[in-house]
């Protein structure tokens, strides 16, 4: 009877534990919010000899570039046009002074003289290609044109080929840039606040410099506005805001737009020198060029080939370093 009565009772007890609901452990869902950017790859010192403005890399081979745009953006002025190889940045033909008073914009008389100077430069390239060709013997000019395409111990065949099809031109810009540094002191301790908040590099702060030299109202033939020159559709994804009023004449919101992007294309793309491209190009268009070449910025900038990515882009981040540079002691360019 008592085994019984024991054997009842644990069938109760039993019965009662397996109808008590079971207590889940649930792991919380994390915040959805912009992750830090992620440490900076190593590369190899050959492509970045240790060297960077803040945090963003300058690589070596770049340097040329960046010097390029110094002298673009502080030495030369509005009325000087820099006739110069495309590729090799140090390789600059000549600095001719343009006639007469010369506005922000050229007039049609100015834009002939430049069109004109180019050409004698394409013409003189291609005749010195067939000169060695053929064994020609050179002038005095055809070796100081030589002497120029030698410079930094660059083998002449090599450079020498195409030559002619990579002569460009490029007017300076030191009064636009400087009347843009006056400019930016406005809005300085702002951006980089905005910036920051984002747990972004400030010197990002800085792009307005390439974009628009600070002009709140600027406009481009593809359509971006202000600025930080944001199109339509970038600025719907990036700065949403209602349709009566155009946002990307805003500074500080485009700031904060432009801040938005920048993670997103870092996290996209890893690594700053594409990420700030990607402002340019695109960020599907700079994940391209990753894909056909590599993630080594330099060799991009090198070989790619892809559609649209022509001379501002593969420039871009050499013009973003070289203002970099001249914010960082504006006195020595601007005394």
């Amino acid at each position: 009877m008592r085994t019984l009565l024991l054997q009842t009772i644990c069938f109760l007890l039993y019965a009662c534990s397996s109808n008590t609901p079971k207590v889940q452990h649930v792991k919380p869902i994390p915040n959805l919010t912009i992750s830090q950017p992620r440490t900076q790859p190593v590369l190899p010192q050959k492509y970045y000899n240790s060297t960077y403005y803040g945090v963003f890399q300058k690589p070596g081979k770049l340097d040329p570039a960046v010097e390029f745009w110094c002298k673009t953006y502080t030495v030369w002025r509005r009325s000087e046009v820099a006739f110069h190889d495309d590729r090799y940045m140090d390789i600059i033909y000549e600095v001719m002074i343009l006639p007469g008073n010369v506005d922000e914009s050229l007039t049609t008389e100015q834009k002939e003289l430049v069109k004109k100077r180019r050409e004698f430069w394409k013409i003189q390239l291609a005749a010195l290609e067939s000169k060695l060709r053929y064994n020609v013997q050179l002038n005095t000019g055809d070796k100081q044109l030589i002497a120029k395409l030698k410079s930094n111990g660059r083998q002449l065949n090599s450079v020498l080929t195409g030559a002619s099809e990579r002569v460009r031109s490029q007017r300076g810009t030191r009064e636009r840039f400087k009347h843009g540094l006056d400019i930016s002191r406005r809005y300085d301790r702002q951006f980089r606040k905005i910036f920051h908040d984002a747990g972004l590099p400030e010197d990002l702060a800085l792009l307005p410099h390439v974009e628009s030299s600070f002009q709140p109202s600027a406009k481009s033939s593809a359509g971006a506005v202000g600025m930080w020159q944001f199109t339509k559709g970038a600025a719907k994804t990036y700065m949403p805001a209602g349709d009566r009023i155009d946002q990307r004449l805003d500074p500080f919101v485009s700031a904060t737009g432009a801040a938005r992007y920048l993670s997103h294309a870092y996290h996209k793309l890893g690594d700053w020198p594409s990420a700030i491209t990607s402002y340019n190009h695109g960020i599907g268009g700079m994940k391209r060029a990753q894909n056909t070449v590599g993630r080594d910025f330099v060799s991009i900038v090198d070989t790619y080939d892809g559609p649209a990515f022509g001379f501002a882009s593969r420039n871009y981040y050499a013009q973003f370093l070289a203002v970099c540079k001249i914010t960082s002691n504006p006195r020595q360019y601007f005394p």
